[in-house]
């Protein structure tokens, strides 16, 4: 089934249409809220909260994007002001996500290292957190929810332009304030 297809059996108030879209996109909205907000439990309560929005919000879709855009659209303004409304000023990635992309030591390593590895994930967070709203919205949707330029653009309401530059800056931005992690670590696996 066709998405207008399914939008439409849902309008039509068909239950078993509004399951299937929920099965469908659930994964990818509660990944993305907790993307954001680093809390199984908080993420899966927005998620509902994202559906419950899609459903009144359906009949004004206009399938200038596609619906699964339009739904990580919602997602992630639903997670950043869930964020907002608890007084969380730093949005936080996955940890394991974020791991994959530095040499962390194994659990099997001595505990200074395995301390040193503590260290170095708390200063990727902080970097993270302290990148600038935008940036930190499409460096996470690209680098960690695998999303394309143009899809991060669709769900940004921005230009594919834009996108690359706040990906450039984003990265620019990162590299500067984890030179110090990683030369150590470069240090450390030297040794």
């Amino acid at each position: 089934m066709g998405e207008q297809e399914l939008v439409k059996r849902i309008l039509e108030g068909d239950e078993k249409a509004f399951r299937l879209f929920v099965d469908i996109h659930k994964v990818m909205v509660v990944n993305t809220c907790y993307a954001f907000l680093h809390n199984r439990e908080e993420a899966e309560d927005i998620a509902q909260d994202v559906f419950i929005q899609a459903f009144e919000s359906l009949k004004s879709f206009r399938f200038d994007c596609k619906l699964s855009s339009w739904l990580y659209r919602m997602a992630v303004n639903r997670a950043i002001n869930s964020c907002k409304s608890f007084h969380k000023r730093r949005i936080k990635l996955k940890l394991d996500e974020a791991e994959q992309h530095f040499d962390f030591p194994s659990e099997e390593l001595p505990v200074q290292e395995k301390m040193e590895a503590q260290e170095r994930r708390e200063l990727l967070h902080r970097a993270i957190d302290s990148l600038p709203e935008n940036q930190r919205k499409a460096i996470i949707l690209n680098k960690y929810e695998d999303l394309s330029y143009k899809e991060v653009a669709d769900i940004m309401n921005i230009s594919l332009g834009a996108v690359e530059s706040l990906i450039f800056r984003a990265k620019t931005n990162l590299e500067k304030k984890l030179k110090p992690i990683i030369g150590r670590n470069k240090m450390i696996s030297q040794k």
